[in-house]
Formats: structure tokens, C-alpha cells, sequence
């Protein structure tokens, strides 16, 4: 029987977590008057070439694990490696799934489910992973989103899908 988690209410939950820590409330990026950066889908999905970026703390066996404080680094993940040697570190979600089946927010064999089955035209050689939880949303604007957008541009990749944890 396949049982679906509720959603989460994750600015509820930081709101909460800033205030039972005793921490000022959490300064949310102020939006522009202007639309995010985002293109139109110029093809099929099915010509298309996908990355896969995740901020579920995951990291393939033999890399170093991510730290808990504002760690604004990435893991680069071979997606020809099998799912098995991947792991995650993160403070901020409940990871069980996640040890029990990476998929759960990393869905890289899912990915290659659909390009097998030609849905996807083909999948990034190197996907993206971080940590969020990043408190500085400084940080992220500055250093983190920029350094992953030249990734993506080096990789050539018509998509990117972007997997919260």
C-alpha cells in the first residue's frame, strides 16, 4: 500500500524553528517586482538533455559528506554510478527514506527510467547536489546559484529539475 506524506509547510516550519531557537524571524529573500529568470520549453522533452540538482545533502560514497552549518558547497554526482553509492547528511529533514532509497530525493534512477523509455531524451553526465538549509540567502545568490548555472551552461543542459528536501 503506498501511503503519501502530507505536505510539509516548510516557511511555517522555518518561522517555527527560528522562533524555538530564539532567533530573530527568518529574513525571506525579498521578491522583485519582476519574473523570475525562467525560459519557455523550446522542444520535447523527449530531445531534451536533463540535470538533476537536489538540495537533500547527497553525496556519492568516497566524497566528503556536507557540514551543518551554512555549507554553501556541491557535490558533483556521476549519473552513470549506481544509486547504491550514494548517501546524505542533513540537519534539516528526517533522512530515513532517503537511506532506505535515495530516489525519495534524488530521483536519478527514475530519470533514467524515462530516458530508457525514450520520454527523456537524454540524461547530464554530472548532476548537482548541496545542502540546504543554507541560512544566508546571500550566500545562495552569490556563490551557490551562480556556481551551479556555469555548471549547467558547461553541461549544455536543456532542463534542469530542481528537487527540494
Amino acid at each position: 500500500m503506498n501511503v503519501r506524506q502530507a505536505p510539509i509547510d516548510y516557511i511555517e516550519r522555518t518561522r517555527a524553528q527560528y522562533d524555538a531557537l530564539g532567533f530573530p524571524p527568518y529574513a525571506w529573500i525579498d521578491q522583485k517586482d519582476e519574473p523570475p529568470p525562467f525560459e519557455p520549453i523550446s522542444k520535447p522533452l523527449s530531445e531534451m538533455r536533463v540535470a538533476l540538482i537536489a538540495s537533500g545533502g547527497i553525496y556519492q560514497r568516497g566524497q566528503i559528506a556536507f557540514h551543518h552549518r551554512d555549507d554553501t558547497s556541491f557535490r558533483i554526482i556521476d549519473t552513470t554510478e549506481p544509486s547504491e553509492t550514494l548517501r546524505t547528511s542533513h540537519f534539516a529533514y528526517d533522512m530515513t527514506a532517503a537511506r532506505q532509497n535515495i530516489n525519495a530525493v534524488f530521483p536519478v534512477d527514475t530519470l533514467r527510467t524515462l530516458v530508457a523509455r525514450s520520454e527523456v531524451g537524454q540524461l547530464a553526465r554530472r548532476a548537482y547536489t548541496f545542502m540546504g538549509g543554507i541560512y544566508s540567502a546571500r550566500k545562495v545568490r552569490d556563490l551557490l546559484a551562480p556556481a551551479l548555472s556555469n555548471a549547467l551552461h558547461d553541461d549544455e543542459v536543456d532542463l534542469a529539475i530542481l528537487v527540494p528536501a
